[in-house]
């Protein structure tokens, strides 16, 4: 992890320089992208060769102290670390990295960030971030429309991601069950004494059931629906569960993109069984709302309009640097339990003079301007071009798909929806699940191949272990999906024996 040479700037910021000033930024934003070249060459693959302590040792050695008591200066220290960081790093572009929902993002995103970071903007107040204020409400107007709501009458935040859209929808629905059923505002007066039950399919993310903890609910208080073959939730089981579930039926989790299978549950089904039974339905779109970019998928989640809350996120099938996620309301005035009042950031008589702060539609106070780079994203790009993305990783799925089903070494698991492919190697001997869990740590060690690993549910034929290629590389070709195949039967080979 020697140094390689590149040009040194004509005066070296100090490295306590603010990055207000362009003339500071630029030695550096130089400096960085070299280094970044640099760690990317010697890394050579989609993720670093070796055992993980060897990166780990590397990685102290190369620190010394995390706090040293003389400082190295601002072009030595982001030039070393930031090799550092790129030789080390599993390379979402890359197109043999393809184990999660990890996207490579966009360039003008980006660049867009580093705009953000530099200006720094908060979004707790106006006077913090006067035009960032005015953009996310235009942005989340732009992303209501796009499921299907009317953006007159729905709110919505941008959030660090679907883990926080989903508390969010559960929050709100938690909120709305409590003062229907007692008339309590648990807000302010706490949780009483009741049953509330949260609907989601056994496939759902694991954030619902972290949710339910979070909000004093219990893990227990979400009651798993079982699933059809193609691992979308069953509404016949819904309605069995909600018959017989006891309790006050709070929220339905429909999911729109399940993790592995990239399944998307039958919406228009499961928002009419919500209306008849009195519960908040909260979509789960953090993979699948991508789709609606596209012409050829955006079918999928018709219904989605009737959801009371939808999570997206923008860091999947959006594009974008982490974080990019967006929780939207189908009606403003549910988002009222959010609502605070601090005297320091949004007195009342500077919004009825028009500095409208953002404080009271976030679970965060210190929040950054990541609707930015989403908005920079969206002009750039717009609904089609986004879209053509989101086909181009559809295609590559496909591709996969059928190359495996040709395959004698290969299984399907199952044809896929969006843009991920879980599959398995078939060895000759030995245990399905050994060779197929052994065979994506050798690719690992190799620096050749970062690809998913999941399990089935149930006693499934041969074992449980499958692999997953999660394809969100639009540049990628079907020669890389071909050879990234061609690696897994290699390194399932090579554990056969």
């Amino acid at each position: 992890m020697s140094g390689v040479g590149f040009v040194e700037p004509a005066a070296e910021p100090h490295p306590a320089a603010l990055a207000g000033g362009a003339a500071f930024l630029r030695p550096l934003l130089e400096a960085a992208l070299v280094a970044l070249e640099d760690g990317v060459a010697r890394r050579g693959g989609p993720v670093p060769s070796g055992e993980p302590g060897e990166l780990a040792e590397l990685v102290r050695a190369t620190l010394g102290e995390a706090l040293p008591a003389t400082g190295t200066g601002a072009v030595a220290a982001l030039e070393q670390l930031t090799r550092l960081l790129a030789y080390g790093s599993a390379d979402p572009a890359d197109p043999a990295c393809a184990a999660h929902l990890h996207c490579p993002p966009l360039a003008v995103a980006v660049a867009a960030e580093m705009a953000a970071a530099a200006l720094n903007p908060s979004l707790d107040s106006w006077d913090q971030a006067p035009a960032a204020t005015a953009l996310e409400d235009e942005v989340v107007r732009g992303l209501a429309g796009l499921v299907g709501f009317d953006p007159d009458r729905a709110a919505g935040v941008v959030t660090c991601g679907g883990t926080e859209s989903n508390l969010m929808g559960l929050l709100l629905a938690r909120d709305a069950a409590v003062r229907r059923e007692t008339g309590l505002d648990p807000a302010l007066e706490g949780l009483p004494v009741v049953a509330l039950r949260i609907y989601a399919s056994e496939a759902a993310h694991f954030s619902v059931q972290r949710n339910a903890a979070l909000l004093g609910l219990g893990e227990t208080a979400v009651v798993p629906v079982p699933v059809d073959a193609r691992h979308r939730m069953d509404p016949a089981a819904l309605e069995r569960a909600l018959d017989t579930g006891g309790g006050v039926s709070m929220a339905i989790v429909a999911t729109a993109g399940t993790t592995d299978f990239g399944s998307v549950d039958p919406l228009p089904e499961i928002a009419d069984l919500a209306r008849r039974h009195g519960a908040w339905l909260h979509v789960d779109a953090a993979y699948g709302g991508g789709a609606l970019f596209s012409s050829r998928l955006a079918g999928l989640l018709d219904g989605i309009a009737a959801a009371d809350s939808v999570a997206l996120d923008l860091h999947k099938l959006g594009w974008q640097p982490v974080a990019a996620g967006v929780f939207l309301a189908r009606e403003a005035a549910a988002m009222a339990p959010l609502a605070r009042r601090v005297a320091y950031l949004n007195p009342a008589d500077d919004e009825a003079a028009g500095y409208v702060s953002l404080l009271g539609r976030s679970l965060r106070t210190t929040r950054r301007a990541d609707v930015f780079k989403i908005a920079v994203t969206l002009r750039a790009l717009g609904r089609e071009g986004l879209g053509r993305l989101v086909d181009a990783c559809h295609d590559l799925a496909r591709h996969a798909a059928d190359r495996i089903a040709a395959h004698p070494r290969l299984e399907l698991a199952a044809e896929p929806v969006l843009t991920t492919v879980v599959f398995r190697y078939l060895p000759t001997t030995g245990d399905p699940d050994r060779v197929n869990a052994a065979l994506r740590r050798r690719l690992l060690r190799a620096g050749r191949a970062v690809v998913g690993r999941t399990e089935l549910g149930g006693a499934e034929p041969g074992g449980r272990v499958r692999l997953k290629l999660t394809l969100l590389n639009p540049h990628a070709t079907r020669a890389d999906v071909d050879a990234l195949l061609a690696a897994v039967v290699a390194a399932g080979a090579e554990e056969d024996r």
